[in-house]
């Protein structure tokens, strides 16, 4: 019995080579679905996020792979902006609260219910957590989101979608040592 589950083990790790370098060959060309396997490859950089965020990326990854290309935008997005919200309330909302003080939000579920996304970057600007390029960058990104949130005839393929949540996921880096000033 112990040969036959040696024989079992050998196999497993065989297939999962194959399937590893099938995945990196796969990967290489324009269309190949094989291609979030690299993707998934940035998404395992990402450290620091909560379980929250976590699960939204997955979803994001998990929509990629099944071809729901508009659904993984705004999964993506969504986890970006949990996580920026977060950064914009690490201090109890106290800076914010100075730079914006007609908002009246006490913790982050009030802010999400009283500013909109838009908002939320500018005010990320204004806390020197980015720059005005980047805050550019992330209203296009948010622009973007909205074409797939919302009826329109824009239709993302695979690789506008590997590129968008890409780019979410390098714009999470970025802010990751940025604190609110």
């Amino acid at each position: 019995m112990n040969k036959f589950i040696q024989d079992i083990q050998k196999w497993q790790v065989r297939t999962k080579t194959f399937e590893l370098k099938a995945h990196s060959i796969l990967g290489s060309h324009e269309a190949s679905p094989s291609r979030v396997v690299i993707l998934d490859e940035s998404y395992q950089r990402l450290t620091d996020i909560s379980v929250k965020q976590d699960e939204l990326f997955r979803q994001a990854l998990r929509c990629v792979e099944m071809g729901l290309y508009r659904a993984a935008h705004v999964m993506a997005w969504a986890g970006f902006m949990d996580f920026l919200e977060d950064k914009i309330c690490e201090d109890g909302l106290v800076k914010l609260h100075t730079i914006r003080i007609k908002w009246l939000a006490k913790n982050k579920e009030e802010l999400r219910e009283e500013v909109n996304e838009f908002q939320l970057i500018d005010a990320a600007k204004a806390l020197s957590l980015c720059t005005k390029t980047q805050s550019k960058a992330l209203h296009g990104l948010l622009n973007k989101r909205n074409e797939c949130a919302h009826p329109s005839d824009f239709f993302p393929a695979l690789n506008e979608t590997l590129g968008y949540v890409s780019e979410i996921m390098k714009r999470i880096e970025q802010l990751k040592e940025k604190h609110v000033t």
